[in-house]
């Protein structure tokens, strides 16, 4: 399994905080990453998203650098109406610790639900989310919300109030 992981984590770019997730940027990661292997998504990433079908899409988008005693990736999944960008945290041995979606799209056909994330070098998470109507595309800013996350020193990603 270490081999393997490795071999995921390889798939990751290493970065530097700060970075911004944002729904366009999902191409660049398409462009100059790796396609996951299936046999990669199904040991490190279907365990905590549970079954997927086969327009599911796995892009992998970096792993912070720096991390000591854990790794921190952030992927692109995209289904039907729901292309969200979510980050795992992952014990040095490959077990996962934490999961959370930090930013992306999410639609029941009547609302649309866009959602930007700051990744700091605090280690804190801004994620900045807000509503519109799909009809007509107007924006409902009582709707928009701002959740502030921490990404703690053994990987789980903890909620500030």
């Amino acid at each position: 399994m270490a081999n393997s992981f490795n071999h995921f984590l390889n798939k990751f770019p290493k970065v530097k905080l700060p970075q911004t997730l944002k729904e366009e940027d999902v191409r660049i990661y398409s462009a100059n990453n790796d396609p996951l292997p299936d046999k990669l998504i199904q040991e490190f990433i279907l365990p905590h998203e549970g079954e997927s079908d086969d327009l599911t899409e796995f892009v992998p988008c970096f792993r912070l650098a720096g991390l000591k005693d854990f790794h921190a990736v952030v992927f692109w999944k995209a289904e039907l109406m729901n292309y969200q960008y979510i980050m795992v945290t992952y014990e040095k041995g490959g077990r996962a610790i934490d999961r959370r979606v930090l930013a992306g799209i999410v639609s029941d056909g009547n609302i649309i639900i866009r959602s930007v994330a700051q990744l700091d070098a605090d280690m804190s998470i801004l994620i900045m989310s807000g509503q519109t109507d799909s009809k007509d595309e107007r924006y409902a800013a009582s709707q928009s919300t701002t959740l502030e996350l921490e990404l703690l020193p053994d990987g789980k990603m903890m909620e500030l109030v």
